[in-house]
């Protein structure tokens, strides 16, 4: 699987105990974060997806801050359209990219958000997601071409020059653009404007039957872009054995139900089509395929806390091999405490996966 890549993930959340981490005072400082970038470099992670949300710290400047303490760390910055408009994220996005070296990534949320909070206001889902095609092909047009004039429904701008110029890095032109969405207008917009299709933590027949159905329409909607790239978002239990993997998930989604999931549901605020497919998967088992664990998706769980891989390094090593001859090469792993998991999936889990 020496051809995948492997990222990680960092809350960004005011709140802590995020699906289980650790719950101290300091969790969103800094210095904790640098710590988790560090040793995301030390053990053998590409980077991390870098949450984002109203109510949460300003995810750009987070990812900016960390790639000013690291020297390989590769921030995934989840943005939003209507939060930024497409200029000055370009603009901004290209600072970073070149300050960095080469660092940016680029994740397109368009779920439920507090828009007005910010400001923002939106129609129905096919207007949403208009909006947010236009946002990604303007800002690929302001990273690639020059002297850019657009008029959309949403978005427009006149003799537009985005400075500085992406530098071009062997065959990457710009940042990756990723994306997630399971609904039709989601896939719509994956695969013609989306370098990379993020998919969360589904059995391996419903995560091959989405990619055949996104390169049938990518041929029919006439992509003219580099061939769609698919990723995987799921949490990652590793233990020493199967037994003692089974037995912490097993309590956690014990700790789960007796809580009420709290610190786990934050994908629950409004239920997407590719959240509620992840939900209906418990009508089918527990367990699915080898080890994929559907149950903290009854307790909780939301988003790549719905569904979990579990068992030892190998088992979950087999598991993500699996998904990897689907075509899946990007994958972001998670679990809690994240820093522990960061050191312990990095040592255990990613020596089977990139030799």
């Amino acid at each position: 699987m020496s051809s995948s890549e492997f990222l990680w993930y960092i809350p960004n959340d005011t709140k802590p105990g995020h699906r289980g981490d650790s719950t101290v005072e300091s969790h969103n400082s800094l210095e904790t974060l640098t710590n988790h970038a560090k040793a995301l470099e030390e053990h053998g992670w590409k980077g991390a997806l870098i949450g984002t949300g109203w109510g949460r710290p300003d995810t750009f400047t987070v990812a900016t801050a960390l790639t000013t303490r690291t020297t390989s760390f590769e921030p995934l910055i989840a943005i939003r359209p209507g939060y930024w408009r497409p200029a000055q994220f370009a603009s901004a996005a290209a600072t970073l990219d070149q300050l960095s070296g080469g660092r940016v990534r680029v994740n397109i949320v368009s779920g439920k958000d507090n828009l007005a909070a910010y400001g923002d206001s939106e129609g129905d889902q096919a207007q949403r997601y208009t909006r947010t095609r236009e946002f990604m092909r303007l800002v690929r047009k302001l990273w690639t071409e020059e002297n850019v004039t657009y008029e959309g429904e949403h978005f427009r701008v006149a003799e537009s020059t985005a400075a500085p110029r992406i530098q071009a890095r062997g065959e990457r032109r710009h940042p990756k653009l990723y994306f997630g969405g399971a609904s039709e207008a989601a896939e719509s917009v994956a695969a013609t404007e989306a370098d990379v299709q993020l998919f969360w933590g589904e059995p391996l027949d419903g995560v091959r039957e989405r990619i055949e159905r996104l390169k049938s329409l990518s041929k029919a909607l006439d992509r003219n872009l580099a061939p769609l790239e698919f990723g995987l978002r799921i949490t990652t239990l590793v233990r020493e054995t199967s037994a003692q993997a089974w037995a912490d998930a097993e309590a956690k989604v014990a700790g789960m139900a007796e809580d009420n999931g709290a610190g786990w549901h934050d994908h629950r605020q409004s239920i997407a089509v590719g959240q509620r497919r992840l939900f209906d998967l418990n009508a089918r088992g527990d367990v699915l395929d080898d080890n994929l664990y559907t149950a903290p998706g009854k307790f909780g769980g939301g988003g790549a806390g719905t569904t979990w891989l579990v068992g030892s390094a190998e088992e979950v090593a087999r598991s993500l091999r699996k998904y990897r001859e689907l075509g899946i090469t990007h994958f972001v792993l998670s679990d809690t405490p994240y820093l522990t998991e960061i050191q312990r999936q990095g040592d255990q889990l990613l020596p089977l996966l990139l030799d």
